[in-house]
């Protein structure tokens, strides 16, 4: 794999406060993920939500409403840009995911879409609490402080 695919959300860290992190695959059409490897794919305004199966209302399943732009090589079984795509984690990990989301006022956030050395999509996704415009300033004045002070100790030495 010569070129590394690693495409991030950079909102999410100034929108939410990440709690809990877990990596997921994704399930994929074939042109979906030549897009992704060609770069071609987004996470802004994305977000992940929990579904009941269908006739088994005790199971539930996560998806990730996502934008991959068409493949550009594609015929006319191309794939749909924006459309739920199931999130492949273990049973045990969507039920303490479920449990988190529905006990408090939390949500699940994508952060990072990338391919693994198998050659695999995976998507990074965090259970992330929002963020109040006072919480948005105090985060970018410890950022601004943080960096200061970097600065200052290279000056010194």
């Amino acid at each position: 794999m010569g070129n590394i695919i690693n495409i991030k959300n950079k909102k999410a860290r100034h929108d939410y406060e990440l709690l809990d992190k877990f990596v997921a695959g994704i399930q994929l059409y074939g042109t979906e993920i030549k897009s992704i490897r060609a770069g071609k794919a987004s996470l802004n305004d994305s977000y992940c939500f929990l579904q009941t199966v269908p006739g088994k209302p005790e199971k539930t399943e996560i998806y990730v409403k996502m934008h991959i732009s068409e493949y550009s090589h594609g015929t006319y079984a191309n794939h749909e840009p924006k459309r739920n795509r199931k999130l492949l984690l273990t049973r045990k990990e969507i039920n303490k995911i479920e449990k988190k989301v529905k006990a408090s006022s939390l949500t699940i956030i994508p952060t990072r879409l990338f391919i693994n050395d198998k050659g695999l999509a995976k998507l990074e996704i965090h259970i992330a609490r929002g963020k109040k415009y006072h919480d948005k300033r105090e985060s970018l004045k410890q950022a601004d402080d943080k960096r200061e002070m970097d600065r200052l100790k290279k000056m010194r030495f």
